[in-house]
């Protein structure tokens, strides 16, 4: 990797701040002529998505992220005039809970909890870690973000005795999803146990008319921000389910949008070697074939960073993994994303990388600002932690690169609400892009939905296998004989797991009496 490719393939863009090296990635000198037409088709598609095209074929929606911090280019200046609307009520309602002119029944609100799942939770957490100062916080953030018992309980007990000075914020785009609705409930459970009235600190994000939106209106919840079917979940960081729990801490939501319109803009720009978007998807396509042949390894050197690779995980892989393709053949396509934060992972799977199997590539992610605070402490004499942090980034890039471990490096200037917004930004972009390349539609997500569905057959088979026993008590079954009585012979495998669970939880009134082998063990309602 010379000296001279560094700086054919060096990007800056001065205005953003942002760097993007490319060098490490062995691509040969004709690679951009070979794949301009596909990207400039890529540009195209892009450029009716945003002008309203419909992306998302299977539920016949639009795709509008981008208008989020672009008001004035949605298609219609009813959706503009929503957008704008939303923000501001968002802006207004942070401010009033802030002076306290919101609160709960004995007083200002201190803590939120926020309730939601994959990007209703991924994007806000990631807010809430990066940019967050316990120190600065109008409100300390908890999260449900799973249907996980022990957890909840787990977050409920960082807030105990602090519920009367908490505000909980439920984000759920239908009010059906199960993991959001089983931890609205836990929560209101805690609430009135606690002597409080759920409705008096609870607000909803929502879809108009949701079952979600409903209830806070039958139960008259503080408030209701509108979630729109054309932001889809893993983009929906900068609508009201991400600004809203941002704008309450204390983030200013207006410097992530602004960055974000910011990245938007120069990655519009139709000139693949101008286009840190379009160099990067590029990328992607040649690191991994343009058939997820290697996986994404994401190495922010930046602790407030440490959940990035979580957030882009269900970016890229919901969007690019994908069956079938635009014209219904059959190509599982997807790239696979893992990371955690450097220099941590020096001591963890960096071994790997340099001398283990070769089926990877790296994004590094450096941060040019070490700290807010003016100075930092010299270690070393003239070195600080900063340089070091440093040091182990350019010291692993160069360890993989004589393994012939290939990386892009992504430099921003801090971390700060502008430049994370520009950060969420360039990945929408990059994977949009990136599908358009491999002629895929990044927008929808029918695998996921295949899993709903299947979780809802185990719960209608728990549901049967517990009336089986009631309609016997007393009497003893195997899991087999079980799945039997409850109309589901084949489902025997399936009884048995719900079995065993049911056993191991005093509630639920089922005990287990073990015999050998396992499967033969049986089960009674006590």
């Amino acid at each position: 990797m010379t000296w001279s490719r560094f700086k054919t393939y060096f990007f800056h863009n001065a205005d953003l701040g942002v760097s993007l090296d490319i060098s490490r990635l062995p691509f040969p000198d004709d690679f951009f002529s070979s794949m301009e037409p596909q990207i400039q088709q890529a540009f195209a598609a892009m450029g009716k998505l945003e002008a309203g095209a419909i992306a998302n074929p299977d539920e016949k929606r639009m795709v509008g992220h981008y208008w989020l911090r672009a008001p004035q280019l949605a298609p219609t200046p009813e959706l503009a005039g929503e957008i704008t609307s939303s923000l501001a009520a968002v802006k207004a309602f942070a401010a009033q809970v802030q002076s306290g002119a919101v609160a709960g029944p004995k007083g200002k609100f201190k803590h939120l909890l926020v309730i939601g799942i994959g990007g209703s939770a991924l994007g806000p957490q990631l807010v809430q870690h990066a940019l967050g100062n316990p120190r600065k916080d109008k409100l300390s953030v908890a999260f449900f973000d799973n249907t996980d018992p022990d957890g909840i309980d787990y977050v409920l007990g960082t807030l105990r005795g602090k519920l009367a000075k908490t505000l909980v914020v439920v984000i759920s785009k239908s009010g059906g999803t199960a993991e959001t609705r089983n931890g609205m409930l836990e929560a209101i459970t805690a609430f009135k146990a606690a002597g409080l009235d759920p409705a008096k600190h609870f607000v909803a994000v929502t879809g108009v008319g949701s079952k979600l939106d409903q209830t806070a209106v039958s139960e008259g919840w503080l408030a209701r921000f509108v979630m729109w079917d054309w932001v889809g979940g893993r983009t929906s960081e900068l609508s009201a389910v991400g600004l809203l729990p941002a704008a309450l801490q204390g983030i200013d939501i207006q410097a992530m949008l602004d960055g974000a319109a910011a990245m938007d803009e120069v990655t519009r720009y139709p000139v693949t070697t101008q286009n840190p978007a379009a160099l990067l998807a590029l990328m992607w396509h040649f690191a991994t074939d343009g058939r997820g042949a290697k996986d994404m390894v994401v190495l922010p050197y930046k602790d407030r960073l440490l959940l990035f690779s979580r957030y882009l995980q269900q970016l890229v892989m919901e969007s690019l993994g994908k069956e079938f393709d635009l014209e219904g053949k059959v190509v599982n396509q997807g790239i696979a994303v893992y990371g955690n934060k450097g220099s941590t992972d020096q001591h963890a799977y960096v071994q790997q990388l340099r001398e283990g199997v070769n089926n990877f590539f790296v994004t590094f992610i450096e941060v040019l600002k070490d700290r807010e605070a003016k100075t930092s402490l010299e270690v070393e004499p003239g070195v600080t932690a900063g340089d070091y942090l440093q040091g182990f980034f350019l010291g692993t890039r160069d360890a993989l690169s004589e393994k012939d471990r290939h990386s892009i490096s992504i430099t921003l200037p801090d971390i700060s609400p502008r430049s994370l917004g520009m950060l969420i930004a360039l990945y929408e972009r990059v994977t949009g892009l990136y599908a358009s390349l491999v002629n895929i539609n990044a927008y929808h997500q029918p695998g996921v939905e295949a899993g709903k569905k299947a979780a809802g057959a185990v719960i209608a088979l728990k549901l049967k296998l517990v009336a089986a026993l009631k309609a016997a008590p007393g009497e003893s079954f195997t899991a087999e004989d079980l799945a039997a009585r409850a109309g589901s012979p084949d489902k025997a495998e399936l009884a048995f797991k719900i079995l065993e669970h049911l056993a191991a939880n005093k509630g639920s009134g089922v005990k287990k009496r073990v015999r050998q082998p396992a499967v033969a063990s049986t089960y009674r309602l006590a």
